[in-house]
């Protein structure tokens, strides 16, 4: 009933009478209350006045839960079906569980906390509560498993784009609150992708996502993208304290995780959906490398081959870093 309550507040642009929700759900005014106090402990600032009922003022400081982050996503089907657990081993994990008990295309897993995160070559994700973000996005989509992996760069650049977004609204609030219209302070927090997967702002790690498949044959029986973002101020170790870093940390600013999810989710569905029409990141190339570090700087390959250095040229419609060498040869570089 509580998250039932918190819908209708939410829908409703006047106060809504203690009454009315009685009858709406069949209880006493004392259940309602306690239910009104329990979004309150939630973090939920309700304002409640005699004679007019309550009023849902603001989710109040970084409410994380199933309830708000579903009221944050605009999608027709990504995230639409979404599971949220306050500590969990890994949401890879259960993505893939859940793949394997019928979940639907677009189910989005959430985590406060993890206890088993990993990261690409199995390297283990630092994974504390109440601070960052970790979800998984259970797809299934009917492609070759060879298009796949261009995936983690469509979430790459819905992550980037979600982050950029988020800075803009900041510095458009500031500029309206100081009453100018410079592009400073944290409107001048640049957020990028380093290919093909970690998200930086001001060149400090702040995301990574690592993209998992099942295959049957030459059939995809489902694709599971998770990421994991360093939202609140944090102390890092001192092994990553160098280049590691959260999104607060860097623009300076309060990031509301619910929100910051839903508009990862809008920005997927928009990009995955182009990216299904041909199969290829064609369509999404110019908009990736407009977020991409690498671009036109020296970059070090770690070839099977060899160590090589070259220039950064952007990416093909596959995905893959185009490398100019000092011959001036063009290679393409797999991640």
């Amino acid at each position: 009933m509580k998250n039932q309550i918190l819908e209708l507040l939410r829908d409703s642009t006047d106060y809504v009478s203690g009454q009315e929700l009685c009858e709406h759900f069949a209880v006493s005014r004392t259940a309602v209350w306690k239910a009104v106090e329990q979004l309150k402990k939630d973090g939920y600032i309700i304002e409640a006045v005699r004679n007019r009922g309550y009023r849902l003022v603001t989710a109040g400081n970084d409410v994380y839960n199933k309830a708000e982050i579903d009221a944050s996503i605009d999608t027709q089907y990504i995230g639409r079906n979404s599971f949220f657990y306050n500590i969990i081993g890994s949401t890879n994990t259960e993505a893939k569980r859940l793949a394997e008990e019928g979940a639907v295309d677009g189910t989005v897993i959430v985590a406060d906390r993890q206890t088993a995160g990993k990261g690409r070559r199995g390297r283990s994700w630092i994974s504390p509560e109440g601070s960052n973000i970790y979800f998984s996005l259970l797809l299934k989509p009917d492609f070759n498993p060879s298009q796949a992996p261009m995936l983690t760069l469509v979430m790459a650049l819905a992550v980037a784009e979600a982050i950029d977004s988020v800075i803009k609204d900041i510095g458009a609030n500031q500029n309206k609150n100081d009453g100018t219209d410079k592009n400073t302070g944290t409107n001048s927090c640049k957020v990028k992708i380093k290919w093909p997967n970690d998200i930086v702002i001001n060149g400090k790690k702040v995301c990574g996502i690592l993209t998992e498949m099942s295959v049957e044959r030459d059939y995809i029986q489902h694709v599971v993208i998770g990421t994991g973002i360093n939202v609140k101020r944090q102390k890092f170790d001192a092994e990553f304290a160098e280049h590691a870093s959260s999104v607060e940390e860097e623009i300076d600013s309060f990031v509301s995780r619910s929100r910051l999810i839903g508009l990862i989710m809008n920005a997927f569905e928009k990009h995955y959906e182009e990216f299904k029409k041909t199969g290829t990141l064609n369509s999404l190339k110019n908009e990736y490398e407009q977020y991409l570090v690498n671009i036109n700087r020296e970059v070090c390959v770690l070839d099977p081959k060899g160590e090589y250095t070259g220039i950064a040229q952007g990416i093909n419609d596959n995905g893959e870093l185009l490398v100019r060498t000092k011959d001036g040869k063009v290679l393409e570089v797999y991640a």
